[in-house]
């Protein structure tokens, strides 16, 4: 069963593990039936889906504030706020149904750190609500061109755009990267996070915000 804790929750979470166990517990039992993952996907929810999530937790720095774009079942917002509780995480989500579902993990893990916001990272008033963040975060939300544009008008000058992506993230990087400098991005490069940890590493693909230096 996915609930079974592995060794490396324990390595990545720390004395934090008990509370990554019980949001897996909350996917296993409602994930399939509210549309947040699929069915073929319980028996791989600390894997593929939280620990995944949790390894992106080295490249933050302490206290930074952190919006999670298109969060859905939390991902990976949840799972980084379980492993950094210093870090201050804004789930941005659009789904009525899934912000209540946001709402109510948060509630149940007691998530200090979190906040749920309803919304588009394009919209006019959520820019304007959750400007100047540090990161903006994100995973399986849209190719990185959109990604772009969505996210690093949330950024401060400097910030930093972290998606999560998979095999492919130089391949998109060299095919959206003019895009990506039209946005305001630069620096924009791949990482793997989790080798210690993951049979299949964290690919992560990192943008800059342009700051004045920059231009």
């Amino acid at each position: 069963m996915a609930g079974e804790l592995p060794d490396s929750a324990k390595l990545v979470f720390g004395e934090h593990v008990d509370r990554a166990a019980g949001f897996v517990r909350l996917l296993e039992e409602h994930g399939v039936e509210r549309g947040l993952i699929g069915p073929r996907e319980v028996d791989k929810i600390w894997d593929r889906h939280v620990l995944n999530s949790a390894v992106i937790e080295e490249l933050f720095q302490r206290n930074e504030r952190v919006v999670d774009v298109g969060s859905g079942a939390g991902l990976p917002g949840v799972p980084l706020a379980i492993a950094r509780p210093d870090l201050r995480i804004t789930l941005l989500e659009p789904m009525a149904r899934r912000v209540a579902w946001l709402e109510e993990v948060t509630d149940r893990l007691e998530l200090d750190n979190v906040t749920v916001v309803r919304g588009r990272a394009e919209e006019g008033p959520i820019r304007a609500q959750l400007k100047n963040c540090d990161v903006v975060t994100a995973r399986a939300v849209a190719p990185l061109e959109k990604l772009a544009k969505w996210c690093l008008p949330l950024l401060k000058g400097g910030g930093r755009m972290v998606a999560l992506k998979g095999e492919r993230a130089q391949e998109e990087l060299d095919r959206d990267g003019v895009a990506v400098e039209r946005a305001g991005g630069v620096n924009g490069r791949v990482v793997v996070v989790g080798a210690d940890v993951l049979e299949v590493p964290t690919t992560v693909l990192i943008v800059e915000r342009q700051t004045r230096r920059d231009r």
